[in-house]
């Protein structure tokens, strides 16, 4: 099972890849693990920030971190691979705890979850009592256990404006947070957090472009940005909302704001339109590789594992959110 066929990957490939690196290395590994995949009754969700070989040749599901947790707590595969960060795979697991949940490299985190703890989330309500808690899902499992309701990026101002409350406290990341308050009326209370990708773009990077391009550019960005870089965009949205504003769009010139395998992966998808960007690397999604992916699934390796006590906790706060942003 995979997303596309093989002729199919090859021309998704080639914008990047050469040709001896994908008849070589590519192709063989892919054609390896989509077996293995079907062996063990294993499905992969990957997320848009993943290198192309890996995004478009062995992941089952595509898509941002929102879209990406609804699956994997509707997935009846036996097992589930997320080509993603670490709290990517945890939340799989906490939607679907009775599955074993693989990450192909251990060490792929994320400077956002790094940034709070559950002891940190602890204090804050003690600060301020009875202040409901909405927590990005860039986080650990233990920090989602003391949340009232997860957010993405692409629900956040959604989810905020669902709270019974006027004031928030919203976290870790401060950056989405200033995002988040321009458009809405309750008051947040945020933690220093940051995305270490998207904490490196300025507006000097965006208005220099414009130059560049004598304005013929249409500028996308990320939330995680600040707020000043928002400013600049002409849209602002998650991975899976860049990817329907670009099909909808008739502009054939775009900047994105983003981390780099995402320009990657739409060369692919939107090849009649020319992307330019100032390209910031996640070291933690390049941890994922093909290799990596066969090695986890061949030896089912790099298992998730999570206290009961934290899955219950959590799965309150992450169901909520899917409640919240799926309604009928």
């Amino acid at each position: 099972m995979s997303l596309v066929t093989q002729e199919e990957l090859i021309k998704k490939l080639k914008p990047v890849y050469l040709d001896h690196e994908i008849d070589g290395r590519i192709l063989p590994l892919t054609e390896e693990i989509n077996r293995l995949k079907k062996e063990k009754n294993a499905v992969i969700l990957g997320h848009n920030y993943m290198t192309p070989d890996v995004f478009w040749g062995v992941s089952d599901i595509i898509g941002d971190s929102l879209y990406l947790s609804k699956m994997a707590k509707e997935t009846k595969a036996d097992i589930i691979l997320f080509n993603g960060v670490h709290f990517m795979a945890e939340t799989a697991k906490i939607l679907s705890p009775q599955k074993k949940v693989l990450i192909a490299d251990l060490k792929a985190g994320c400077s956002l979850a790094e940034s709070i703890t559950r002891e940190d989330v602890r204090k804050l309500k003690a600060e301020y009592p009875g202040v409901p808690v909405v927590t990005y899902v860039n986080c650990s499992a233990e920090v989602k256990a003391e949340t009232d309701v997860c957010c993405t990026s692409a629900n956040a101002v959604q989810i905020v404006n669902a709270i019974d409350s006027d004031t928030i406290i919203f976290l870790p990341d401060e950056y989405l947070a200033g995002n988040v308050q321009k458009e809405t009326n309750k008051k947040l209370i945020t933690h220093p957090g940051r995305c270490m990708v998207h904490e490196m773009y300025t507006p000097e990077d965006i208005r220099s472009t414009k130059r560049l391009f004598n304005n013929d550019v249409t500028v996308i960005t990320h939330p995680e940005c600040h707020e000043d870089v928002v400013a600049e965009a002409d849209f602002s949205g998650s991975t899976s909302q860049m990817v329907d504003f670009i099909q909808k769009s008739k502009t054939n010139k775009i900047m994105l704001v983003t981390e780099c395998s995402m320009g990657d992966n739409l060369r692919s998808q939107f090849p009649e339109k020319e992307f330019v960007s100032t390209c910031q690397t996640c070291p933690h999604m390049k941890r994922i590789t093909l290799e990596k992916v066969r090695d986890a699934l061949l030896e089912e390796k790099f298992e998730i594992f999570l206290e009961e006590e934290v899955i219950l906790s959590a799965q309150k706060s992450v169901n909520r959110m899917l409640e919240l942003s799926f309604k009928k």
